[in-house]
């Protein structure tokens, strides 16, 4: 894979096999990030449990201390004064059946996240073909399905993201932008990291991090120290 003299660069700054504590870690990062965009930062970690078994999941959502950099767009399924509640939160999209067909004719996924109240879910189901392997299908683990949509709207606006495995059993999840700098993207990576720790499922046996890597957008991994988690 041809890589660029930047990305090169980057590479040759990066000791391959270290494993770096968070704040050095972050601040390598955000030095060799080079591209003409605000990169984004993504982490990624591989765990040591095997996602085909259903007491081996590991998934949840949680509100980053500093949020994401990214403006969410909320589409929300309710009805009455529940979704009068999420156009006051700052919903972009709040519908029914409405909303469903327009998906469904149209093709349309201009939002980066769905909600629903309990009682919208018989409706919000016929989309599982489609939301599903987009990851953006409700549920109650990650609070996308709750009474509270008012609350899950506020809370995705202010940088709440979703974990969950893959069938690699890694976990992919963005964690801030290059601009926020190595303290802010340290607070964020903590907070995920103590989120993952915490959804440990008791039949996780051996070693549960295995891996813990960090990268913006354009530029290379950086290995991140995970011995103090």
């Amino acid at each position: 894979m041809f890589r660029g003299k930047k990305y090169q660069d980057a590479v040759k700054q990066i000791e391959k096999n270290t494993q770096y504590e968070a704040a050095e870690g972050f601040g390598l990062i955000c030095k060799t990030a080079s591209a003409k965009f605000d990169e984004t930062v993504e982490l990624h970690v591989k765990l040591g449990v095997d996602s085909r078994h259903a007491d081996q999941q590991v998934r949840g959502a949680i509100v980053l201390p500093n949020g994401t950099g990214k403006t969410v767009r909320v589409l929300v399924f309710a009805k009455g004064d529940k979704a009068e509640a999420a156009k006051a939160a700052g919903a972009d999209y709040v519908g029914e059946m409405d909303l469903v067909e327009k998906i469904q004719k149209e093709n349309w996924f201009e939002f980066d996240t769905v909600i629903a109240s309990p009682d919208m879910m018989g409706v919000v189901g016929r989309l599982g073909k489609v939301l599903g392997p987009k990851g953006l299908m409700p549920s109650p683990k990650a609070g996308t399905v709750t009474p509270d949509v008012a609350k899950a709207v506020q809370e995705s606006k202010a940088g709440k993201v979703e974990y969950r495995l893959d069938k690699t059993n890694i976990i992919h999840c963005p964690i801030g932008k290059v601009s926020f700098g190595p303290e802010k993207l340290t607070e964020n990576f903590n907070a995920l990291m103590g989120a993952i720790v915490k959804a440990k499922p008791a039949a996780a046996k051996g070693q549960y991090i295995k891996s813990c890597v960090a990268a913006s957008t354009m530029g290379p991994g950086v290995k991140m120290s995970t011995a103090k988690l």
